[in-house]
Formats: structure tokens, sequence, C-alpha cells
């Protein structure tokens, strides 16, 4: 099961930094993804239905959205699609076309509960903390908030319903970064130096 895994560091990059769901990375296609331009359509999802797995839309109208791309993860995403050619090459007619971005090493489609098996899987190997897939997506909230995106921006990037949802779940992350954020705001106004004391002769 690792070796199908093998190739998946762009997953994990997308999922820190752009915060897809679990079922949205695996079920994301090269014809959503737009590196030229930086951006991915989330259109499509993989769910789990006991052990089988089917594609569904998103769960919501804004589960369906597009995501700009920061340069990193393109050029991440690119270097994956270059392996996945190479392995295309490699298994030539039994490779399974699925048009996935991530697969497996022969082109099948992942599936969803054997990726956050492997997941956990790195987690114990490198000695982190325990924490789940879906706290990657939590992170990437964060990281946003703290480069200055608003809740509707995190609300639109990670595909929530509503900005309740958004609000209720993020507004207490990063409190320093609050604060530096509202240090950050009072200092575009200015102000006139304090008057220095004087001394009568």
């Amino acid at each position: 099961m690792a070796s199908s895994l093998a190739s998946t560091y762009a997953l994990w990059h997308l999922i820190v930094f752009r915060g897809l769901r679990r079922g949205e990375a695996c079920g994301q296609r090269w014809t959503d993804t737009h590196l030229d331009d930086g951006r991915i359509t989330v259109a499509k999802q993989l769910v789990v239905h006991g052990w089988e797995v089917y594609e569904d839309d998103p769960k919501t109208d804004a589960g369906a959205r597009t995501i700009a791309l920061d340069s990193d993860t393109v050029r991440a995403l690119k270097r994956h699609r270059i392996q996945q050619d190479a392995d295309r090459e490699e298994w030539g007619s039994a490779w399974a076309e699925t048009g996935r971005v991530f697969t497996k090493e022969n082109g099948e489609m992942l599936h969803p509960a054997n990726v956050t098996r492997r997941f956990i899987e790195l987690c114990e190997e490198i000695g982190l903390p325990p924490i789940r897939l879906h706290d990657l997506r939590h992170g990437a909230a964060t990281l946003a908030h703290a480069a200055g995106a608003d809740l509707k921006d995190i609300q639109v990037m990670l595909g929530h319903s509503s900005i309740a949802i958004t609000a209720d779940t993020y507004t207490s992350l990063l409190p320093e970064t609050d604060r530096a954020i509202a240090e950050a705001a009072a200092r575009l106004v200015p102000r006139a130096r304090p008057m220095e004391p004087t001394t009568e002769t």
C-alpha cells in the first residue's frame, strides 16, 4: 500500500496550502487543473460508502470552486505530473487511465481511506504528534489567515456553504495574528508625534 502512494507529496502539499478535503484532492482531475494559469477548479470528489468509492459532485454549491495556486504548489504539481507521465510510460498498456491528478503508480484511483492511513503512517515515521489528515485543512486556513485573508476569503478557499461555518471554526485561530493585523492597521493612520516636554527659563 505504501508503494502505491509513494508519489503523493504533491497531494499533501495541495491540502496543506490550499485546504482541499481528502475526497476533493483524490478526485481532482487534470482537466480541472490549470497549472499555466495557477488555478484549479474543484469540480468532483471521491466519496467512500462502506469500502466502495464513487465519484460525486462537491457536497454543496460552494464546494464547487476555483482556487488560486501559489508558485510553490504549481511547481510541486508540475513535478508530480512529470512523474506520473513516467509511470504511465513504464506501465504501458497496463496503465489505468482515470484522468486523476493523484493516482496509484499504475494510474488507478486512490482510495481515500488508504490516503488517510498513509498519512498516519508518515506522521508516526517522522515522529509528529497525532494529527488528523483533516487538520491539514485547518492548517491551510490558519496560514491564509496569517497572510491576511479575511473570513470570506477563507470561506471561498475551503468551500464552506456559509461564512458562519468558517467563523465558528476559525475565529479563534492565531489570536496573535489578529493582534498583529490590528497593529498594522493602526500604523496606517498617521499620528502627530508626542509633544516634547519643554522647560521654561
